[in-house]
């Protein structure tokens, strides 16, 4: 990049296959659609399958962020991966995705917020 300060040029997503509605909530414990949406809003969420890490869920994400800013994995500096749920606790998962990108050795850590 240029050197000075940092730039978000991208932002990517990505959403596991997975969907756990409200009705299948309904069915698995003591609650019901209209308690759920006052409360979160929610009407569904998507569930990563038991084979997926996080760094499975960030890898296509950050693919996405590079296609959004028309930059490639070599235009990094660095990776950070915002997660409380890490594939390990060494190394960080972002390390894993900066491996996958092909940019091992770029400078990469996990943040994490603890309430």
């Amino acid at each position: 990049m240029n050197g000075h300060g940092v730039t978000i040029a991208g932002i990517g997503r990505y959403a596991p296959a997975g969907i756990l509605s409200n009705s299948d909530l309904e069915n698995l414990v003591d609650t019901n659609d209209e308690w759920i949406m006052q409360r979160t809003g929610m009407k569904r969420r998507h569930i990563a399958a038991p084979e997926q890490a996080t760094s499975d869920l960030a890898y296509p994400a950050a693919r996405a962020a590079l296609a959004a800013a028309g930059r490639t994995p070599h235009d990094l500096d660095c990776v950070i991966v915002a997660t409380a749920t890490p594939d390990y606790l060494f190394p960080a998962t972002a390390c894993l995705v900066a491996s996958r990108l092909g940019i091992p050795g770029t400078p990469a850590f996990d943040i994490s917020i603890a309430c």
